[in-house]
């Protein structure tokens, strides 16, 4: 699975920027995609994921400002109100899981390049 990010860039403070991400390759497996994020300093954290049934969950900071949607290979993150601390590199994330002998669980994760976003205040 390849994964191509875009829509990032500069932005003030309260304005709104919508990320794209293009999957391709091995597409029909992916159960689930979201874009995580890593600010300078810190460890990279989910932002928000949406599984292949359409079920989303956000990460606290985000929730009621950010959205995100998925047609088929492409995953969006509306993000609106946006704030200064949602400056980081976003990362298109998209997941398979296999579930094996015995009920063991793996995750495979593919991840794209990462986009940048910066919000000034």
């Amino acid at each position: 699975v390849q994964l191509v990010e875009s829509g990032g860039g500069l932005v003030e403070a309260g304005r709104s920027l919508r990320l794209s991400c293009v999957a391709s390759g091995s597409i029909y497996t992916i159960n689930a995609m979201g874009w995580y994020r890593q600010a300078p300093g810190k460890q990279r954290e989910l932002v928000a994921a949406i599984t292949e049934g359409g079920k989303s969950n956000y990460t606290d900071s985000v929730k009621g400002r950010f959205t995100i949607s998925r047609d088929t290979a492409k995953v969006y993150l509306q993000m609106d109100s946006l704030k200064p601390e949602d400056t980081a590199v976003y990362y298109c994330n998209a997941r398979k899981r296999r579930i094996y002998e015995g009920s063991k669980v793996v995750d495979y994760d593919y991840w794209g390049q990462g986009i940048q976003v910066t919000v000034s205040s």
